[in-house]
This record gives structure tokens, C-alpha cells and sequence, in this order.
């Protein structure tokens, strides 16, 4: 493997990315020992410049970053390390560091049109319901159901989506397959089946066109 080039003081940039929704979480330091660390365990770690001490991310939080690839730059100089973010990536609470927009007067946080990471959302609270039922929650209330109740739901809901895709106005198509997806995040949910399955199944069934072919 070619030489990384490490600044002169012995530090490379990476930048963190969510794999599955393509996020930008945020932006650290690695010397040679982090990285090393980061590849032994595919947890990420980093050099704290203001602590002078090596750490992993989410070691205290719980937030760990479970890395996918990590790729070097066509100079060498950079690092992007693809993980599966646990909880949030920034120490503010938020999913990614990049929350402050700066091209536009009075525009909020990056990512604020609705995109896949939605899913991830919704994922996060589904989970933290089944360790924690909350009193008055619907999705408590649902877990407890077991199968039988969420099956039941699903069903219902998919009826619900041919109905409006039949005779309804396009807003209810979209609010029916929203409810559809939702109880089928429930589901997996309650399997324990994390919706990043679901990602890599349809990515291995997709089969990008041929180079050179016409839509």
C-alpha cells in the first residue's frame, strides 16, 4: 500500500461520512496509531489535537462510528472513512457537525429536505422504544403487540395503499406508502433486523446500465 502523506506533524484529515445516506457526520484528525486502531477494531479513532491523547469515538457516549471503507484521496493527503453511525456523530446532540448553512440568510441545517436518513430516524426511536416503553407511545403500545398486531397493521396499511393508488389524490397515496413504511420499519424493528439490511439487499440487486447505454 502506498505511503499516506501525514502532515508534518504527523497527522492525516478524515472526513466521516454515513454510508447509507451519504451524510457528512464530521471532520477529525488520525496519526498513524488511529488509524491502525480504526482498521484493527472498524470502530473509528482519532487523535485529539487539544487532549494529545488517542480516543474512539462513542467510547464514552456510546455514539461508536462501525466503519464500512476507508479511502485515501488521490494525493494522499486526505482520508474518507464510511461508518454506520450509532446515535449521533456531533457532541452538540446532532446527527452531523455540518448543522450551520452559510450561503443563505436564515437557511437551517444541512440535509433539512426530508432524504433516506429519515428512515434511519425513525429506526432510532423504534429502537430506543423497545429498550424503553414509553406510556402513551404508539409505538410501545405496538411493540407489545407482538407479531400478531404488527402483521395485522401491515396489513391493514398495504390495503390502505392500493385503495388511494386506485381512487385517491396523490397526497394520500404518499401518506398511505409513509404509514406502510413506517410499520414496516416497526417490524424490523422487532426482529432486530437493522434497516441498513434492506439497503444492502436492494443494492445487490440493483445492476447498473452498461457503460455507454441510452435510458
Amino acid at each position: 500500500m502506498t505511503a499516506l502523506a501525514f502532515g508534518a506533524d504527523g497527522l492525516i484529515p478524515a472526513v466521516v461520512q454515513e454510508t447509507e445516506t451519504g451524510e457528512v457526520l464530521m471532520v477529525a484528525w488520525m496519526n498513524d496509531e488511529a488509524l491502525r486502531k480504526t482498521l484493527e477494531t472498524r470502530r473509528t479513532h482519532f487523535w485529539s489535537r487539544a487532549r494529545q491523547a488517542l480516543w474512539e469515538k462513542g467510547a464514552t457516549s456510546g455514539h461508536r462510528q462501525h466503519v464500512e471503507a476507508l479511502y485515501a484521496d488521490c494525493d494522499r493527503d486526505t482520508l474518507l472513512v464510511l461508518v454506520h453511525q450509532e446515535g449521533v456523530a456531533c457532541h452538540t446532540g446532532s446527527r452531523t457537525c455540518f448543522g450551520s448553512r452559510l450561503d443563505a440568510a436564515g437557511a437551517g441545517p444541512a440535509g433539512g429536505h426530508p432524504g433516506p436518513g429519515i428512515l434511519e430516524t425513525v429506526e432510532r426511536v423504534i429502537q430506543s422504544r423497545k429498550a424503553a416503553p414509553r406510556e402513551g407511545s404508539y409505538v410501545s403500545r405496538l411493540l407489545a403487540k407482538g407479531d400478531p398486531g404488527i402483521l395485522k397493521k401491515i396489513g391493514e396499511e398495504s390495503a390502505e395503499v392500493v385503495v388511494a393508488a386506485t381512487t385517491e389524490t396523490p397526497a394520500r397515496l404518499v401518506a398511505e406508502v409513509a404509514d406502510l413504511w413506517f410499520h414496516t420499519l416497526v417490524l424490523l424493528g422487532a426482529r432486530g433486523i437493522p434497516v441498513r439490511r434492506v439497503f444492502a439487499e436492494l443494492a445487490r440487486r440493483h445492476k447498473p446500465d452498461p457503460p455507454g447505454d441510452q435510458p
